[in-house]
């Protein structure tokens, strides 16, 4: 059996956490070292695992110290590209959080030194590995084109919570944060290329910086016709009504995720929640001779609903399995700066107040 990988964990909040039990427990994984800016989020992390790994404040000096195999980044987005390449360089394939950077020019950056090194770079796009969400996709791939897709996903953070996405918002928008999970779905479900996005944006609290916003949404059409809507929101000031909407409809019917967990009020802030989808609901337009519907509404059920840890896990797996296996990512990584030139667009229309031609 060959050696494990020696990885080194950036970051030690939610993210970053779970993606660290996932190292810690598959036996493909080594843990060298744990960094963070925070003295009591690393060794809160550490002894959580049960204690004995190096600890380090500083990224660069724990990256020339430990020599990993592999790098975990689930830092702020401002450091991920600087990390990334540094990484890179020192010879490590890297596993990094969404979203890929800050700015699609950075993406690239990050994607063009994988490519040059020779390195693997899977990007932590979590909806990618549940089955219900690929399972959404693939009902939503019978539904016809052109596809109208309504997503959401709005957050009534409060205490450290909030506090986070303060920090978050400093270098990022919760539409361009979350947004790039939801238009990632989107060009999976319509396989088009997207070619314009318009995007709106408010700042509701005098707690951010000026110029800063913490709700945004965009709109996004493809060259098949179809066309995305996505709404994110963060802050004390957000409802907890309607702020969870997974629905595509198409010709032939619409497919919606039913997440009443997820949707539940007060839930707005649970990570966990976010990714819980407990069933798909299915409807079929077809008419019959009398106008009525020729076909009773389906309900979806997957046995196989992990929680949050088990997807970081599950993601991890593929990580090392994209490691040992040489695998071809390619699609992957240039399916991540899409998803982030989307996102980037929406952010750019919102401050022009001009439509942005991709």
């Amino acid at each position: 059996m060959s050696s494990p990988i020696r990885i080194l964990c950036a970051g030690a909040g939610h993210m970053g956490r779970s993606h660290a039990l996932a190292y810690h427990r598959l036996p493909g994984f080594e843990i060298c070292g744990i960094v963070t800016r925070s003295p009591e989020s690393r060794k809160a992390l550490n002894e959580e695992l049960g204690g004995g790994y190096p600890e380090f404040a500083d990224f660069y000096e724990a990256l020339k110290a430990t020599k990993p195999d592999a790098v975990s980044i689930s830092t702020y987005p401002d450091t991920h590209a600087e990390f990334a390449e540094a990484a890179f360089d020192a010879g490590c394939h890297v596993f990094i959080e969404k979203p890929l950077a800050e700015k699609v020019v950075e993406a690239e950056r990050i994607v063009a030194k994988a490519r040059v090194t020779n390195r693997k770079l899977v990007i932590g796009y979590i909806l990618r590995h549940h089955p219900s969400w690929i399972k959404f996709i693939d009902v939503a791939q019978t539904l016809g084109k052109p596809l109208v897709m309504r997503m959401n996903l709005n957050q009534q953070s409060f205490g450290a919570n909030w506090k986070t996405h303060k920090n978050l918002m400093s270098s990022i928008s919760p539409v361009v944060d979350c947004g790039v999970h939801y238009v990632d779905v989107m060009c999976q479900m319509t396989r088009s290329k997207p070619v314009r996005v318009s995007g709106i944006g408010a700042r509701l609290s005098n707690e951010l910086p000026e110029g800063k916003i913490n709700y945004g949404a965009l709109q996004v059409t493809f060259e098949d016709g179809s066309v995305g809507w996505y709404e994110a929101g963060w802050g004390p000031m957000m409802s907890e009504v309607a702020f969870f909407v997974k629905d595509v409809v198409g010709p032939k019917g619409c497919v919606s995720i039913v997440a009443d967990k997820a949707a539940a009020e007060g839930q707005s802030a649970n990570v966990d929640a976010h990714t819980q989808t407990q069933a798909l609901r299915v409807h079929h337009s077809e008419l019959d001779a009398e106008g009525n519907f020729a076909k009773k509404d389906e309900t979806i059920r997957l046995h196989d609903e992990p929680d949050h840890d088990d997807l970081c896990h599950r993601e991890q797996e593929f990580f090392l399995k994209a490691i040992l296996e040489n695998m071809d990512l390619e699609d992957h990584m240039d399916d991540a700066v899409a998803s982030m030139r989307i996102v980037e667009a929406a952010d750019e229309s919102f401050r022009t107040g001009k439509t942005v031609d991709l």
